[in-house]
Order: structure tokens, then sequence, then C-alpha cells
């Protein structure tokens, strides 16, 4: 098969498309054709170095969508047909994985591998920063940075299922327009207007009950001055790079709360996966959660794909195409 593979960490020229060994599924585990596979921020992170480096070659991806073309013992629930998404295993930038059965989602009638690679890790981010990081409620009021972005516009469009008012950061008028496509009450282009006074202005100085940022280091004080007393900072993402360190006195001021989660531990059982899956899947097939895909690009333009979004010319998910 073909499969993406680096060799060290680095530029996106280190993504290199190879050759190498078809998988076989160990016991319970399938051996998925992969129609589709998610690009995430995690996945440059990876690459870059900003995050620990995998053992190497490696195959970069934590998310993909495709058929079952194999089981291994012990499997009894999926079978050789079977449209099946998953995330959270590596080795996704390839035309074939071997995937323990424990990840997968059945794909529901109505939705293709695309939309399973396009929406399944970026929703469930959505659906627990919304319902379980801070479970926003009617009346609460957020900000949600990068809200054109592929999880931005989902979390937004959760936010606002919850009856939340939204603030969302954009940099161009062309991502302010798909923000408010998401739903977003008050929309910032951060290249022109200061987010923190548009914030307190609109809020009459009250601020926040959350922040949802993915941004990091360029974002993060701004974000905390914009929280209200008992206010919840969540800061789940460092596209801009890490966070400085921080004293824990200044919680303090307001008795605010700091959190860095991860889907991860919010997926943590079977029962918590598959219902925050399922979720995701059943608004995105209702049309009640729009999903927007930004680009395709084919498995072998890998490095071009992580080009686009380092430039942040992307707006809605990426996905590759083996």
């Amino acid at each position: 098969m073909k499969a993406i593979r680096m060799h060290e960490q680095g530029p996106p020229d280190v993504l290199k498309y190879e050759d190498c060994p078809d998988p076989s599924p160990g016991t319970g585990e399938v051996v998925v054709d992969i129609e589709a596979s998610g690009v995430n921020f995690l996945d440059l992170n990876i690459r870059s170095g900003a995050y620990p480096a995998p053992e190497m070659p490696s195959v970069p991806g934590r998310e993909a969508a495709g058929r079952v073309s194999a089981v291994g013992e012990g499997v009894e629930d999926v079978k050789v047909g079977d449209v099946v998404a998953y995330c959270g295993v590596v080795g996704a930038y390839a035309q074939k994985a071997a995937v323990p059965t424990s990840a997968l989602i059945k794909m529901p009638e109505g939705l293709d591998a695309t939309m399973g690679a396009a929406v399944l890790l970026q929703g469930m981010t959505a659906h627990y920063l919304a319902y379980g990081t801070y479970p926003l409620k009617q009346g609460d009021s957020c900000l949600v940075h990068a809200g054109a972005g592929g999880t931005g516009a989902l979390l937004v469009q959760m936010a606002k299922r919850a009856g939340a008012r939204v603030f969302t950061t954009v940099s161009t008028d062309e991502k302010a327009a798909i923000a408010r496509e998401a739903g977003a009450d008050h929309v910032i282009i951060y290249t022109r207007d200061d987010f923190e006074e548009a914030v307190k202005e609109v809020t009459g100085g009250a601020g926040l009950q959350v922040v949802y940022d993915s941004v990091g280091k360029t974002t993060f004080e701004k974000s905390m001055k914009c929280l209200g007393p008992r206010g919840y900072m969540v800061l789940f993402g460092q596209a801009s790079g890490p966070v400085p360190p921080m004293e824990p006195a200044r919680l303090g001021a307001g008795s605010l709360f700091l959190t860095r989660p991860s889907l991860t531990d919010y997926t943590e059982t079977r029962e918590d996966l598959v219902q925050r899956a399922t979720d995701v899947l059943d608004w995105t097939r209702s049309g009640e959660l729009k999903v927007r895909i930004g680009a395709t690009f084919p498995l072998a333009e890998a490095a071009e794909a992580h080009h686009h979004m380092e430039s942040r010319r992307s707006t809605g998910k990426l996905v590759l195409v083996p």
C-alpha cells in the first residue's frame, strides 16, 4: 500500500509518499481500507516538533474513515463491508490501517466516509467542550477563537444549540461571514479590532462565563481578561505556540478556572465515545450541524495540505483522499 511517512520532524516536506507493507488485523482489530483521512493541528504539531517525536519512521494522522476489508480474531460486532470512522489511532495517512474495534464508530445511513473523516474528531472536540468541560446553558456568554475553522465553526453551532450568546474571533471578512453563518452573535475581526475591548463593551464589563481558546500564545492573556467572576479559561490548543508559565495566584482575581483538556480524556470509556460520536453524526445527518470541508487533497499531497493549514488560508476541515 501507499502511505505518508516521516523519518524526522520538521517542515511539511518531511512528509514522504512511500510504499509500506499492508497491515494485518490482530486480535480485536480490523483492517480499514481508508477512503478519507482528516488533517488536524495535532498532526502539524507532531510533525513540526512542537510535540514529542514518535518512533521513526512514523505514519502520521489520527482520524480516518473507510470500509472494513478484513477482521481479526475475536471481532464480532464489525464485519467486512461496514463503513466505519475512527480517531485517536495513529497511522491514518495511508491507504489501509489496522484499527482496534474499540475505536470504531459505524457510519449511519446517509453519511459517507468523507464526512466521517471530516467531522468525527473536531465534532467530538466541540461536543466535549460545549457539554463537558464547561457545560453551556441558556443565557451564558462565551468566546470561541478561530470561529471559521473546523472545530471553531462546529463549537459555535453547539454553543448556540445550548442557548449561549457567542462571541468569536476571525482574521478576515471572508471568515467573518462563515462564523456568522455558523450562528455567532458577535464576530470580531482581530486583525482590525481588539477582541478584549469588544467583549467588555458588549458585556458592559461583566465578562464571559467561558473562553474556548485553541490559539494559545497570542490570545491567552487577553482571553483571561475577558472572563467574568468564576469564569472558565479552556485552553484546548496552541496554534500560535505554547502559553508561557503562569503563576496560579493570578486565578485569584475573579476566582477563575484554567483547564487544558483533551479529547482522549473525554472519550476514555467506550460509552463516552459512542455517545459523543452518535450525537455528532446524528446532528450532521439531520442537517442540524453544518460541516464545512474547506479543501480536499490527494494523499500524496499531504505536505501541501499541511502548508495550506499553516498558512491560515483554510476555512473548515482539510481532508486527504488516497
